[in-house]
C-alpha cells in the first residue's frame, strides 16, 4: 500500500506532489530529495538516537523528518511554506514525536521554541536539507545562538561546503572558513547528486557535519573584532596582507609602523597572502591590532 511505502522513495515522493498539486518553490530554494539511501545516511552521519532531540530547517514534505523520527526522542521542524503544513500534518501523522512550526527559523525565538516543544533532558542537534540561498545565515545563526547543540549534519551545495572545510592554502579558503572553523570543527561525510532531488538542481550538493570546538589553543580577546578582522583581511583577495590591514585601519606612518611592529612580533611575513593564514594566526593577530590600540578609519 501507499501509506506503507517511505516518504522519499520516488514513487511516493510523486504521488504526494500529484495529490497536493504541489510545485518547488525556487524563492524558498525548494528541492525534494528522493533517495531513502541517501535520507537514511543522513541520519546515521548525525548518530540519532533515542537520547536525541532534533531540531530540522526545512522538512518540505517529510521525506528527511520521517527518517529522523524513527531514531530520535524527539523532531522539532521549522517550516516557512504555509502551504506544506498540511500536507506535513498527513505525511508525518504515523509520528507522534514530531512537532512542525510553521516559522521562518531566522525569524523565530529559538531558546522559546526548545523550551516549549522539547523537555530539555535529551542531546540537542540539528540535522537539515538547507536552501541554497540562505545556507549561510542559517549556520551562523545557529553557531551564535546559545543553544547546546552537540552536532550539526546539514545538506548544502557541494561547493560551500568545500569552502567551510578548506585548509589555510586552499583556494577556497576564505573568511567564513575562518569564521566557521573558529567555532566548528567540520567534515564532508559524503557527496549527494543532484539527480537524486526532484527537481533536478544545476549542482551536486553535499553533507557537512559541524561539531562544536572545546579546545583552543588561543581565543579571541573581542569575538566582534576577531570576525572584523578576517573579514576585512579578505576584503581584496588578490591583495597581500599588508595591503588589506592598511585599508582596514589607515595608512598613516604612525599606524603602519604599529601594524609592521605586530606582524614582526607574530612572525608573519606582511607580503603573505590572507588566505595562507591559519585560524589561529587570525586570533592572534585580531588580538594585537585591537581598535584601542589602533585608529580605525
Amino acid at each position: 500500500m501507499t501509506e506503507q511505502i517511505e516518504i522519499g522513495n520516488p514513487i511516493r515522493t510523486r504521488a504526494i506532489i500529484e495529490q497536493y498539486g504541489l510545485s518547488a518553490k525556487k524563492s524558498l530554494g525548494q528541492n525534494f530529495l528522493t533517495d531513502s539511501n541517501v535520507l537514511v545516511n543522513i541520519v546515521t552521519a548525525a548518530e540519532i538516537s533515542e537520547e536525541d532531540d532534533v531540531i530540522e530547517v526545512g522538512p518540505g514534505i517529510g521525506a528527511l523528518t520521517e527518517q529522523l523520527a524513527k531514531r530520535a526522542h524527539h523532531v522539532l521542524a521549522f517550516e516557512i511554506d504555509e502551504n506544506l503544513i498540511r500536507v506535513l500534518d498527513d505525511t508525518l501523522a504515523p509520528y507522534d514525536n514530531v512537532t512542525v512550526l510553521n516559522h521562518d527559523v531566522l525569524k523565530a525565538n529559538l531558546a522559546n521554541e526548545i523550551a516549549e516543544n522539547l523537555d530539555g533532558k535529551h542531546h540537542l542537534k540539528v540535522v537539515a536539507n538547507l536552501p541554497y540561498y540562505i545556507t549561510t545565515p542559517i549556520l551562523k545563526n545557529f553557531m551564535a545562538s546559545s543553544l547546546p547543540i552537540e552536532k550539526m549534519v546539514v545538506m548544502m551545495q557541494k561547493e560551500v561546503a568545500e569552502r567551510l572545510t578548506a585548509n589555510p592554502g586552499n583556494k577556497e579558503y576564505g573568511s567564513l572558513s575562518v569564521v566557521v572553523q573558529y567555532r566548528m570543527d567540520t567534515k564532508i561525510e559524503f557527496a549527494v547528486p543532484a539527480k537524486v532531488f526532484v527537481p533536478k538542481p544545476k549542482v551536486d550538493s553535499a553533507i557537512l557535519s559541524l561539531t562544536p570546538r572545546t579546545e583552543y589553543t588561543v581565543k579571541p580577546d573581542d569575538e566582534a573584532h576577531f570576525f572584523k578582522t578576517v573579514h576585512g583581511c579578505f576584503m581584496h583577495r588578490r591583495k597581500n596582507l599588508w595591503n588589506n590591514l592598511q585599508g582596514m585601519f589607515g595608512k598613516t606612518p604612525e599606524i603602519k609602523e604599529e601594524i609592521q611592529i605586530v606582524l614582526d612580533d607574530l612572525q608573519i611575513d606582511p607580503q603573505i597572502r590572507p588566505e595562507r593564514l591559519t585560524v589561529a594566526d587570525f586570533i592572534r593577530l585580531s588580538n594585537r591590532l585591537l581598535p584601542t590600540d589602533l585608529k580605525q578609519k
